[in-house]
């Protein structure tokens, strides 16, 4: 039995991120879900474990670690996964890659943030797929322009898998949940086919983790 614990939601695109990564680093770990749509993350034992109340937590080496980016730093430096290039420059380059959708696209993208804007919308059906459609296409294509100073060889930045990828491939899991147009992006659908076929990616992929009913 393992003692590395993931605390985290399928669909939940920073949960996806940290299965990448774990598969990547080889580590096993007991997942407990954490039921995003029933509300779970504001229970009092999950806001124990994030005042956030966000997903994922890991436990992990004794630690208990929030924030994706985080934890993948974490990762990266305890179990030499290389996610990001050593020379300064081509670091800042590959870790800006990666952010543009972290940081900057993310979180305009999480459900919860389009059930608000529902909301302030007056309920309007069609709001969350119109809002995630609307922030999704505009970040992959910068995503797709920021690509080419790279070389895709067939990772975003080489020819193994790094930071952007792991980022990448759960925003891309969503432009084509809310049907968001990304097939005049070739080298972002270059990447996706490669990261595809990487069994640390499959593994990770939501239909693969998806709870049974």
């Amino acid at each position: 039995m393992t003692d590395v614990v993931l605390f985290d939601y399928w669909r939940s695109s920073a949960s996806y991120r940290l299965r990448i990564a774990l598969n990547l680093a080889g580590i096993e770990y007991q997942s407990i879900p954490v039921d995003l749509v029933k509300g779970e993350q504001r229970s009092p034992e999950h806001l124990a474990r994030n005042p956030q109340g966000f997903v994922p937590v890991l436990e992990i080496d004794g630690l208990r670690l929030t924030q994706s980016l985080a934890i993948l730093d974490y990762l990266d430096q305890t179990r030499e996964l290389n996610l990001l290039p050593n020379a300064p420059a081509e670091r800042a380059k590959a870790l800006a890659l990666a952010q543009s959708i972290a940081v900057d696209l993310h979180p305009v993208c999480n459900l919860a943030v389009a059930r608000h804007a529902t909301q302030l919308s007056g309920g309007r059906e069609d709001m969350p797929k119109a809002w995630m459609q609307h922030f999704i296409r505009p970040g992959l294509q910068a995503f797709e322009a920021l690509l080419s100073g790279f070389e895709q060889a067939p990772y975003c930045t080489g020819d193994a898998p790094g930071l952007a990828d792991i980022c990448l491939m759960p925003q891309v899991y969503n432009a084509r949940r809310w049907e968001a147009d990304i097939s005049d992006m070739p080298r972002l659908l270059a990447v996706e086919e490669a990261c595809a076929q990487h069994p640390a990616f499959a593994a990770a992929h939501p239909d693969a983790v998806q709870p049974t009913a």
